[in-house]
């Protein structure tokens, strides 16, 4: 078994609560549907955001969907002049027999062009 990371990001239209845990949600649905993440193999869950974002801990929406075990942090991106605002990045450490080649990253929304190299990108 081997420790393995998952890479996802979206974005939000607006700065509010609803929005961003309803984005935030949505993407970890997706990354644990694409590859079959279960709670207790993972690690921990690192969720980063842009500089205009500050209206929520994107980690609760990990909380919400039953996450209650796992070490989460959140964190601010760097602030890189012409990159993509309203952006939530997802990085998860899990445990898993997959290969590397064999993880799908998640890229959707405004964030779908962060990764167009991804096989996993949607």
């Amino acid at each position: 078994m081997w420790c393995r990371g998952i890479r996802g990001a979206t974005t939000v239209d607006n700065d509010t609560v609803d929005d961003i845990l309803r984005e935030c949600k949505e993407l970890l649905q997706m990354m644990i549907d694409a590859n079959g993440v279960k709670p207790e193999d993972v690690a921990c869950a690192i969720f980063t955001t842009t500089s205009d974002l500050n209206s929520a801990f994107p980690a609760t929406a990990a909380r919400q969907l039953g996450w209650t075990d796992v070490p989460l942090m959140c964190s601010k991106e760097i602030d890189v002049p012409g990159s993509v605002k309203g952006c939530i990045r997802l990085l998860i450490l899990y445990n898993t027999e997959r290969s590397a080649e064999d993880i799908v990253h998640i890229y959707i929304k405004g964030a779908s062009n962060l990764r167009s190299d991804s096989s996993g990108t949607r």
